[in-house]
């Protein structure tokens, strides 16, 4: 990731002020530790940031910075943020929210309530105003799921100070932080807040579209024919990846059997690799009184080519995996005793090297956490 993360685009990567992002939580505090260290690094690039809360915190009047408590104005002035402001009462919340989103013009919007009415009110308002979407959610939260790490490490100090800016709900001790009332979020502050990038309805086919224009629009119908926005019970689930609708990611497999044909074909590639470089990897190049391994070295660089090169383009690890089956068993199967007593892996450092690397470099592979995909900006602002 790169030194400058952003959230307007795809693989939030900061772009500095550029930015105008939108953090929606159900009540103050509930910034601080949710994205508390993404807030301050953003405002450390002079990007725009706006915090949107469901609820005033108890003492608080009016809707925005005038009738705030000193709680809230402290942890938010640690924050750097200047502005925020809380959902009008009785009105509806999606239109409240789509509100904020067209008058500061976001670039992105920023989920950290856990309220299902909150969460679907603010991913209706982003989908509606064409902003993306990232939802704050844990590491243990979205197993399995595509996450969005953003390196928080040099603003640790700001999240600790907003959240000791709220004596009434935590105590803080260095990075531990204690709930002082039951239900809390509690424990250690780390470098690192997580999210998940939630796929926008999937557009009206053209043929749908045109046919739709030729009849009488229908009130409140969507001008440009977009699909129609999933409510809260719809199973289609915007923050869910495993959607049925979520367009496949580039290099996902879409059903169970192209993936199986894959793994095959990793199978064979693995084992073709491992034969080749067992059968190379004891070539050596004399030049003068240094011999160089050029057999190890090439044979090394060609497997881990092919392991990382299928991380890289396909993101599967069952197929990176049936890859590392065909590999190592290979070579394990060529360093035994043939009938005859003899053996493509003698022994010594090249032939341990061979037996060790591949496995070592099949194990990183297979280990390394999935990367976000990268897309490019599409009608977002500058």
């Amino acid at each position: 990731m790169s030194a400058n993360p952003t959230l307007g685009s795809s693989s939030m990567v900061m772009s500095g002020s550029a930015e105008r992002i939108v953090f929606v939580h159900d009540r103050p505090g509930d910034e601080a530790w949710f994205t508390g260290g993404t807030i301050a690094r953003l405002r450390g690039d002079d990007a725009g940031v706006v915090v949107l809360f469901g609820a005033r915190a108890p003492g608080d009047t009016g809707d925005s910075t005038s009738g705030a408590s000193s709680d809230v104005r402290a942890a938010l002035s640690a924050l750097g943020v200047s502005d925020w402001r809380v959902l009008p009462p009785s009105t509806d919340p999606a239109a409240a929210v789509r509100a904020v989103l067209d008058e500061v013009r976001a670039t992105a919007i920023v989920i950290g309530a856990r309220s299902e009415l909150l969460q679907a009110a603010a991913v209706d308002a982003a989908h509606a105003s064409r902003v993306p979407v990232f939802v704050s959610r844990g590491v243990t939260e979205a197993i399995g799921q595509r996450i969005v790490a953003i390196d928080v490490s040099d603003h640790i100090e700001q999240k600790l100070a907003a959240l000791s800016a709220y004596p009434d709900r935590w105590t803080v001790d260095g990075r531990v932080v204690t709930a002082v009332r039951p239900g809390d979020p509690a424990g250690s502050v780390t470098g690192t807040e997580t999210y998940l990038r939630a796929t926008p309805p999937p557009a009206a086919p053209a043929g749908r579209a045109a046919a739709s224009a030729v009849q009488a629009p229908q009130p409140g119908a969507d001008p440009e024919g977009a699909a129609k926005q999933p409510s809260p019970a719809d199973p289609a689930d915007p923050t869910d990846p495993a959607d049925p609708t979520d367009p496949a990611p580039a290099g996902a497999f879409a059903t169970g059997a192209l993936r199986a044909v894959a793994s095959l074909f990793a199978l064979a590639a693995g084992v073709v690799f491992g034969v080749l470089g067992t059968v190379a990897h004891q070539a050596t190049l004399v030049l003068g009184p240094v011999t160089l391994p050029v057999g190890l070295v090439l044979a090394t660089l060609a497997a881990s080519a092919l392991l990382v090169g299928l991380r890289l383009v396909l993101d599967d690890r069952v197929v990176v995996l049936a890859c590392t089956i065909g590999l190592v068993g290979s070579i394990f199967l060529l360093s035994l005793k043939s009938t005859g007593g003899s053996v493509l892996v003698p022994a010594g450092l090249a032939g341990t090297l061979w037996t060790v690397l591949p496995t070592l470099v099949a194990s990183l592979v297979l280990a390394w956490p999935r990367l976000p995909q990268r897309r490019g900006r599409s009608g977002q602002g500058a």
